[in-house]
């Protein structure tokens, strides 16, 4: 999907829970987006001091290694709520009703299996480079200036415990809407036509919408 699907609200609780989540999911979000933005500006200082001044950054790759798990996956559930992520509409958006619910609840079930499973990998991969008896709490560092490692191991598994947050709000909408039989349930990503998503497409490129 090109640009963020449709999530319905209203005053329940699951609702509430939703938009709590994402104004956090928001925060991480814009987190990812200032190191993106950082680590550009880290780019153009480092090159524009090579050829200028013949003195790029010291540790470059160094910095690039500790923030690419801000720019990878801290905003992961940020884009599962909005539905952003590549996903196979092809069968899914064929189906109606509860079986689509069904389906989506299967799915999305079977991502927060993996999901539980990389947190547990990440948050042991993240304890062993952490000690608080060691220099700046780290037993391994990078290997140019030695930065800690253990702050960017530390990002992974956090982030994927908002993210399974996330499933977990998405498995009782879907569950919610399997047991009710509604079509538009709220706190998920709604899946559209092709001509919906073109036409919310030319509305985000033209910045405003038809009356």
């Amino acid at each position: 999907m090109a640009i963020k699907a449709s999530v319905l609200a209203d005053d329940s609780l699951l609702s509430r829970l939703d938009r709590g989540l994402y104004r956090l999911e928001t925060m991480f979000g814009l987190v990812s987006g200032l190191s993106v933005f950082a680590l550009m500006i880290l780019a153009v200082y480092s090159v524009g001091g090579r050829n200028i001044l013949n003195s790029p950054v010291r540790g470059y790759v160094d910095w690039i290694e500790i923030t690419m798990p801000l720019i990878a996956i801290m905003a992961v559930s940020y884009a599962q709520r909005d539905g952003v992520h590549i996903r196979m509409d092809i069968l899914v958006s064929r189906l109606r009703g509860r079986w689509l619910w069904i389906a989506e609840f299967v799915t999305t079930l079977l991502v927060l299996l993996l999901v539980l499973l990389l947190i547990w990998g990440s948050w042991a991969h993240f304890q062993r480079s952490f000690d608080f008896a060691a220099p700046l709490w780290s037993r391994d560092s990078t290997i140019d200036i030695k930065l800690p490692i253990w702050p960017a191991k530390l990002v992974v598994p956090l982030a994927f415990s908002v993210l399974a947050l996330r499933l977990v709000l998405q498995l009782w909408a879907y569950g919610r809407a399997i047991l009710l039989g509604t079509d538009n349930p709220v706190a998920v990503p709604l899946i559209e036509d092709a001509a919906t998503i073109a036409a919310r497409e030319a509305e985000a490129v033209t910045g405003r919408e038809d009356t």
